[in-house]
């Protein structure tokens, strides 16, 4: 009985869909935003661009009064110092001290005192107060930040270079060397010059060998003509007639 119903059941033709899905695996959902970090966040929060205020209209706030602040004491008396530095110095350089110790410049110092140059230490402040209403103001750009002053009373820029090579923590700016502003290159290239004693060394060399030149040049002709007149006696005269056959040139050679 069984058999025969599944005959019949089996018997009859199964409809099937044109198009199947195939599943390979079921995957969970995982397209949700995932919270932000806690660092990101406050980092995100510091970095926010915030607009700032809108003032007041123009005009309608009084402008504050200008304070004539007084100059101290201390303040007086290192402008005065500082300026008979500038009178009394034909070099004063400029180098920035980065972080150089007590013993360093205790060395640097010391390197420099047997060239009888000078290390001096003044507050920018004192400095660009100084430098604005003097005409060493195009100097004022080269106090910034720790720097040190290095003067001598003769320009000294080639002993200054050489002391400064054993410190590399002083770094060379600028030097006002009589009355003319140079910068490091310019520094550099001053030292390359000869000193002024060799300079007029030669000055005097050339101008005596001048000097020379032109009086052989002047004493030549009268020498000559006084040979020429000589020689022209001689023949003249009785006792010359023999003479009379020698080369005027040779009379001038031999006086």
């Amino acid at each position: 009985m069984a058999a025969t119903l599944c005959g019949k059941l089996f018997s009859r033709p199964v409809w099937l869909p044109l198009t199947q899905s195939v599943r390979h695996g079921s995957k969970a959902v995982t397209r949700h935003r995932k919270p932000v970090h806690i660092l990101k966040q406050k980092l995100l929060a510091v970095t926010q661009y915030i607009p700032p205020k809108p003032g007041p209209p123009v005009g309608s706030v009084a402008p504050r009064p200008e304070r004539n602040v007084e100059e101290s004491g201390l303040m007086r008396i290192l402008k005065r110092d500082l300026e008979a530095v500038f009178k009394e110095n034909k070099m004063i350089a400029v180098a920035q001290n980065n972080s150089s110790n007590s013993e360093d410049m205790l060395i640097l110092r010391h390197r420099l005192n047997k060239h009888n140059i000078s290390v001096k230490f003044f507050p920018n402040q004192v400095t660009r107060a100084f430098l604005s209403g003097s005409p060493y103001r195009n100097m004022e750009p080269l106090f910034t930040g720790p720097t040190v002053m290095l003067v001598s009373k003769e320009p000294k820029a080639r002993q200054m270079l050489v002391s400064l090579r054993g410190s590399p923590q002083i770094t060379l700016l600028g030097a006002c060397i009589e009355n003319a502003l140079l910068s490091r290159q310019g520094i550099l290239d001053y030292s390359k010059l000869p000193t002024m004693i060799t300079t007029q060394g030669e000055l005097v060399g050339s101008l005596t060998l001048m000097s020379s030149q032109t009086v052989s040049m002047l004493s030549r002709h009268p020498a000559h003509l006084s040979a020429l007149l000589q020689q022209y006696v001689k023949q003249q005269s009785p006792e010359g007639e023999g003479g009379a056959d020698q080369d005027p040139t040779q009379t001038e050679g031999a006086a």
